[in-house]
């Protein structure tokens, strides 16, 4: 059974190495041609502000936030809301569990954090929409 036990042990290791090897092969020709297109220019710049592409993912961006706030707003019946992180919190406290406590507390700031940004980036996309309306969707000036 030992005999048994080494040959699988070297045949992981041997697929081990070969896989290593393949990666690092992989790695190599995009890298060993030095064309350009190889890797990106560290020294290019952005010719516009990309506004055709954010008035396109208006709808999907909107929906997204909204559907965070929604959730954040929830009850603490809604997985992911602050409501329910605050219930959480107030049951290890209850509990005596301090340490649990501390950890959703901090938790507890951060969600509320985000809660803040999300609201402002909607605030934020209220007025992009405004805009992309008024320039026919970012194509016009």
């Amino acid at each position: 059974m030992s005999a048994h036990r080494t040959s699988v042990s070297r045949r992981a290791a041997a697929l081990g190495a070969l896989a290593l090897a393949g990666s690092l092969l992989a790695a190599v020709p995009a890298q060993a041609d030095g064309s350009p297109s190889a890797a990106p220019s560290a020294g290019s710049t952005p010719t516009g502000d990309g506004a055709k592409s954010i008035c396109k993912r208006l709808p999907k961006t909107e929906q997204h936030v909204t559907k965070a706030i929604t959730r954040l707003n929830g009850d603490a019946t809604v997985g992911g809301s602050v409501a329910r992180l605050q219930q959480r919190a107030d049951n290890a406290k209850a509990a005596g569990h301090t340490e649990i406590e501390k950890l959703l507390n901090d938790r507890l700031t951060a969600r509320k954090g985000l809660l803040t940004t999300l609201q402002t980036r909607h605030t934020d996309l209220d007025a992009v929409a405004t805009w992309c309306a008024a320039h026919d969707q970012g194509t016009t000036k």
